[in-house]
């Protein structure tokens, strides 16, 4: 059940009756059986995987707060299990293949059949975010709930189930357990979060990708100009793809009464790749540095260690992505740019004035551009064709009629592109006005008539602009 659909919107609008019209003790029970029936709508038996991980989480946590003297043990013993299971039906497709390709490479024959598996819609997400529940009790952070059922829902809460935000315990727990009333506040809060939502979805990512895809998925039959053009619709497309989703996530949980984490503070401002990864999928990024790079030693060690630790978080983040060599090698790339910058900030002075802020601005947005070909490619072949042909036809940048034939050919009509860049630039003076905030705050700043007349353009926009037929799945979903 995509939230891009009218099934979605009938859904969460029964949920939101139910949960304000039922006692306020079996709200969390219908809450469960909701989250249970939003991801068995995708593909029912697989519902089995989440109940193996809130057992295996449960029960585990549980036996840790009994028993500290094995306390290690068990903690092992539970990652093996979560990160197991991701492996087998995330990654074990990938190491087959890259095994049958090696073995080819060299002329051998490979005792391993091809097969298939099906990847389970937000493995990741949720594997991520039960694991780190049990990490945080032998950490003595908080005690285990001892009811097996409200830890499912903490899991299982369907908003963020399939796409994050990565949430604590510490967070949600709680929050799905208070009374709550009607709070009028609350509700258009969350309406106007998934407004936003929807707005960067459908009337943003959607469109990109039709251009973004025609271009990858044969990136053989095109040059620079086109490479250069599709590079920065999936930039966009991504942003508003998943920051789309964060956004409607949150918004559920905002008129439910429950706040969910911000995930997306206008990443593309930002002036470094170290304030990127603030900024951009904060959930993800926070986890891996609690959860792996904090364990490995951090910077709380010698130059040397601390790079060797960054490269370590970065390519498993790249992996945690996806299972394909394009991943890993962006996550690299990330990697790599964090140790530079690093090396260059304890080399160079550091200057703060406007000139010099904006040209860092327009690097790292260069820099993050470039990475996101690799993290769009297909094959890691197809991403090495795509930049070593990046400026092949650069010549033509002032051939009108080259141009229209580029622009033309990428699978978007004409006044489809510019609807698409009218749409960006809506949403990036929107950001642009509201940084260091954002634009919901901003907007509770302001008049009745202001506010009403942004949110009432963004849904006319939405309705006259949006794609309703042939709108994809959530990139995250696959992850």
């Amino acid at each position: 059940m995509l939230f891009n659909s009218l099934d979605f919107i009938i859904f969460f609008a029964v949920v939101v009756f139910l949960y304000y019209t039922l006692p306020h003790k079996l709200r969390w029970i219908m809450l469960l059986i909701a989250s249970c029936i939003f991801y068995m709508c995708w593909r029912a038996e697989l519902i089995v995987l989440i109940v193996i991980s809130t057992l295996v989480n449960w029960g585990s946590a549980l036996l840790i707060d009994k028993y500290r003297h094995r306390a290690r043990l068990i903690l092992i013993l539970s990652l093996i299990i979560n990160f197991g299971m991701l492996f087998i039906f995330k990654y074990m497709m990938f190491v087959n293949h890259s095994f049958m390709a090696l073995y080819e490479h060299f002329g051998w024959q490979y005792p391993i059949k091809d097969f298939d598996i099906i990847l389970p819609m937000g493995i990741s997400f949720y594997t991520f975010q039960a694991a780190s529940y049990t990490i945080d009790i032998y950490k003595k952070s908080y005690k285990p709930e001892k009811n097996y059922f409200k830890f499912s829902l903490f899991v299982t809460f369907f908003p963020q189930l399939v796409a994050g935000p990565i949430e604590r315990a510490d967070r949600l727990l709680n929050q799905l357990f208070t009374r709550k009333k009607i709070n009028v506040k609350n509700f258009s809060l969350g309406i106007r979060l998934m407004i936003m939502g929807y707005f960067k979805k459908i009337v943003i990512a959607d469109r990109a990708s039709v251009l973004v895809d025609t271009v990858f998925n044969d990136c053989r039959n095109f040059k620079g100009i086109a490479f250069i053009t599709a590079a920065l619709f999936f930039t966009l497309q991504i942003y508003g793809d998943f920051s789309g989703y964060s956004d409607i996530a949150r918004g559920c949980g905002k008129i439910l009464g429950i706040d969910l984490m911000y995930n997306f503070d206008s990443p593309y401002f930002s002036r470094s790749i170290k304030e990127f990864w603030r900024r951009w999928h904060i959930s993800l990024s926070t986890w891996f540095r609690d959860y792996v790079y904090i364990p490995l030693g951090g910077s709380r060690c010698s130059r040397l260690r601390k790079y060797f630790n960054l490269m370590v978080t970065f390519l498993v983040s790249g992996l945690w992505h996806g299972a394909n060599w394009t991943y890993v090698l962006w996550g690299g790339l990330h990697g790599l740019y964090q140790v530079i910058g690093d090396i260059k900030n304890s080399i160079l002075p550091k200057w703060d004035n406007f000139v010099f802020s904006f040209f860092r601005w327009i690097i790292t947005l260069i820099l993050v551009v470039f990475a996101w070909i690799f993290f769009r490619a297909n094959t890691i072949s197809d991403s090495f064709y795509i930049v070593s042909n990046i400026f092949s036809d650069i010549n033509m940048i002032g051939n009108a009629q080259y141009l229209y034939e580029v622009f033309n050919g990428m699978g978007l009509q004409l006044f489809e592109i510019v609807l698409v860049l009218g749409a960006i630039l809506i949403l990036f003076l929107s950001e642009l006005v509201s940084l260091g905030s954002d634009i919901h705050s901003l907007m509770d700043r302001c008049p009745f008539v202001v506010r009403f007349g942004y949110y009432y353009a963004l849904t006319a926009v939405i309705l006259a602009m949006g794609v309703f037929s042939g709108g994809g799945q959530f990139i995250y979903f696959q992850f």
